[in-house]
C-alpha cells in the first residue's frame, strides 16, 4: 500500500510543484497514527527531494534558498521534539489546518513574504512542517513571490524541503520516535518517491500549466478529505 502512495507523491509534486507530501502524510496517518506518519514521512521525504535536487540540480536558486533553508532547519528541530509530545488529535488537527490552507492556495489565496524574511518565516515553516506536515505550503508562496517558475521552482522548493525533513528527522530521533523500523519503511518509500519524480519528469513535457492547476486543486480537495476522515476516526 505505501509504495504506490510514494509514485503518487513523487508525481504529484514534480508536476504541480507541492502537494504530494501532504498527501502521502495523510494517507500515513489513516493507516497508522499521526507521529508515526510524521517519522515515517521524514526520511521518505528527505531522500525524494533530494533526488529532485538532483534532477534540476542546474535550476536551483541558491541565493533564495540559501538563508531560508538555514532557517528551515533551525525551526525543524524544535518543531519536531514538540510534536513528539503534543497529543495525536492536536497533531491530527493541525494537520486538517494545513490541509485547508493548502486547498485555499490552490484556490487562488496569496501569501506573499518578503525577502527580508527569508530566515524567520523559514524557522517558522521548518517548525509548522515538523508538527504538521505541508511544507510546500508555506515554501511556494515564498518562492513564487521570489519570481522563481517551472524547475526553478521545483527544484528551489525541494533543497528547502530538505533541509527540512532533515532537521525533523533529526528532532523525531532524539524524541525517541524514529527508529530503524521507521526508517526502513522511509526508505521504502523513498524509492517509490523517487520513481514517481521520474515520471513526473516526464509528465511536466506534455502538461501544460492549465493542468498542473488543475491536478493541484484536485490533490488540495482530496488531501482535506483525508484529513477530515482522520479527525473524524
Amino acid at each position: 500500500m505505501s509504495a504506490p502512495l510514494g509514485v503518487a507523491a513523487g508525481l504529484i509534486t514534480t508536476v504541480a510543484g507541492m502537494g504530494g507530501g501532504l498527501l502521502l502524510l495523510l494517507s500515513l496517518a489513516l493507516l497508522n497514527d499521526p507521529l508515526t506518519a510524521l517519522a515515517v514521512s521524514a526520511p521518505a521525504l528527505l531522500v525524494g527531494n533530494a533526488h529532485r535536487v538532483w534532477l534540476y540540480r542546474r535550476d536551483v536558486d541558491r541565493r533564495t534558498v540559501l538563508p531560508f533553508a538555514i532557517g528551515a532547519l533551525l525551526g525543524a528541530i524544535p518543531g519536531g521534539l514538540l510534536a513528539t509530545k503534543l497529543p495525536s488529535g492536536l497533531i491530527t488537527g493541525a494537520m486538517l489546518i494545513m490541509a485547508l490552507l493548502a486547498l485555499g492556495k490552490a484556490m487562488g489565496l496569496k501569501v506573499e513574504p518578503p525577502a527580508r524574511a527569508a530566515l524567520p518565516y523559514g524557522a517558522f515553516t521548518g517548525a509548522v512542517t515538523a508538527t504538521s506536515g505541508g511544507a510546500g505550503v508555506l515554501v511556494g508562496p515564498f518562492m513564487m513571490a521570489r519570481g522563481l517558475t517551472g524547475t526553478a521552482y521545483v527544484a528551489s522548493n525541494a533543497a528547502v524541503a530538505c533541509t527540512m525533513h532533515l532537521g525533523r528527522l533529526t528532532a523525531y530521533g532524539l524524541g525517541g520516535v524514529a527508529d530503524g523500523g521507521t526508517i526502513a519503511h522511509g526508505l521504502v518509500l523513498a524509492a517509490a518517491i523517487a520513481t514517481g519524480n521520474l515520471l513526473g519528469d516526464a509528465a511536466r513535457r506534455r502538461l501544460g500549466g492549465q493542468r498542473q492547476s488543475w491536478l493541484q486543486r484536485a490533490v488540495m480537495v482530496g488531501c482535506v478529505g483525508l484529513a477530515l476522515v482522520s479527525a473524524a476516526s
